[in-house]
């Protein structure tokens, strides 16, 4: 035998957008491997690559568009190489993807990316163009591998897919189609295997996990949460995406009642203007959204809260964008995800009049997000002197002789210390407070302490 037919295929796998989208590419990495083709991240040695695609703003779709653009120069080098765009903009598209990016072979949807080995094979028979894009009514059984969770602490599981709130702005139901969700049974042998490879925290996803359950599930959400605290040995559990308008005091509780369960929540707000928030579809008034926020920590005083806000929805005058600012100050979120509106094809806002200018929308930006970074620091210097409980995830980017992990309530935090502590929760007491972590010391015996120098645990007896 040659020795060329020795190597293994390999497949190369870029990622845009969202946590799903990281865990649908996760998955697929998955499946080629049980077919015998290795992962690689060196894009020159690739036999199949496949891009991962977001369509929820037109920045996110420039990039992923640039970045396809680049792969022509490797497909006239290399013209057994396989080339495939999957996600949301390759479910937008379909077809028109291909026109565009002529060199692009495969074209897969957000209900079908588990198709892609089997495409692949079906392109190299037939050398035809190989487009599918259909929605499914149930989630796929996938082989629960998971190879590539290997020497982590933490893992994301997708728990229901799509969304039935068609917000004005929105083109998720569109481009993830109608809310769908996985039966428990599959989520707790997904994260018994997880925690089998030493997965101790798993976070749930879904476009919209409140509403888990409610259309073609087994059970609620809140139940979902219980069942896994009581059948699984998770360490911590987190959640997102949580639409407000769906938040039930059921799952409320459970931040008060479920002990794995962190003290974190997304809740996007998106505006603090009834306004805008009645153009967006967002089922829920401001004063609604608040009365949510207060029940929240009534019943977990120390709960973490981020959120999304808009700035630039047609429409949105001065005052709109000033009660958006009113309700970041009464809120005080720890973190907020801001961006501009952008007109998205096929939704019902893309036709609305009182587009903002462009200017306009940058200068508010930019000071919701000043405002917003001084309330982020002013909560983070609060918690210097207090000792948080860390779940150590690995070694810092910033300094590899420190170890980075988050607390309960997400926030960052670096610090030194061993690395056989890793997937262990450490007490760390706060010394510092930055804009996006925190800095901490490693809460020792008396008889400890740890040097900097030597990179080790000293004791003193």
């Amino acid at each position: 035998m040659k020795a060329e037919k020795l190597q293994k295929e390999k497949f190369f796998v870029k990622t845009f957008g969202c946590q799903m989208n990281v865990y649908d590419s996760e998955t697929l990495v998955d499946l080629f491997t049980l077919q015998d083709v290795e992962l690689t991240h060196n894009l020159n040695e690739a036999d199949i690559i496949f891009v991962n695609t977001c369509s929820v703003r037109e920045k996110a779709e420039q990039k992923a568009c640039s970045f396809i653009g680049r792969l022509q120069r490797l497909k006239l080098r290399n013209p057994n190489l396989v080339i495939a765009v999957g996600g949301c903009m390759g479910q937008r598209m379909r077809e028109i993807l291909v026109e565009r990016f002529p060199f692009v072979d495969i074209v897969v949807g957000t209900d079908t990316f588990y198709m892609l080995p089997e495409l692949v094979r079906k392109f190299r028979a037939s050398k035809r163009k190989q487009v599918e894009t259909r929605f499914r009514r149930d989630f796929p059984r996938l082989p629960l591998v998971k190879r590539s969770v290997a020497g982590s602490v933490t893992a994301m599981v997708t728990i229901m897919q799509g969304c039935d709130n068609f917000c004005t702005y929105c083109i998720v139901p569109y481009v993830r189609g109608r809310e769908k969700s996985r039966p428990s049974r599959e989520i707790i042998e997904e994260i018994n295997q997880l925690t089998e490879k030493g997965i101790r925290e798993v976070t749930l996803l879904g476009q919209n996990v409140n509403s888990y359950g409610l259309k073609n599930g087994d059970v609620t959400f809140p139940e979902l949460i219980k069942l896994i605290a009581g059948e699984t040995n998770l360490l911590r559990l987190r959640f997102t995406t949580s639409h407000p308008k769906d938040l039930s005091e059921e799952l409320m509780k459970c931040f008060r009642d479920i002990e794995i369960l962190c003290h974190h929540i997304h809740l996007p707000v998106q505006a603090g203007s009834n306004k805008v928030l009645k153009m967006m579809n967002r089922g829920y008034t401001r004063e609604e959204y608040l009365k949510k926020v207060k029940m929240l920590r009534g019943y977990c005083p120390d709960i973490g809260i981020s959120s999304d806000v808009m700035v630039g929805f047609p429409g949105e005058d001065e005052e709109d964008y000033q009660e958006t600012l009113n309700l970041l100050e009464e809120v005080r979120f720890d973190t907020v995800f801001s961006f501009r509106y952008s007109d998205r094809p096929g939704t019902a806002a893309a036709k609305f009049p009182g587009k903002v200018p462009e200017e306009i929308k940058a200068k508010r930006l930019v000071g919701l997000q000043e405002l917003q970074n001084k309330i982020t620091l002013e909560r983070n210097k609060k918690l210097v002197g207090t000792v948080q409980e860390v779940l150590v995830e690995g070694i810092s980017k910033a300094d590899d002789r420190q170890l980075t992990g988050r607390t309960g309530d997400n926030h960052i935090v670096n610090f030194y210390g061993s690395r056989n502590l890793i997937g262990k929760l450490v007490p760390v007491t706060i010394v510092e407070a930055y804009a996006h972590s925190l800095k901490g010391e490693l809460l020792l015996p008396q008889q400890e302490r740890y040097s900097e120098r030597e990179n080790q645990l000293v004791v003193y007896r």
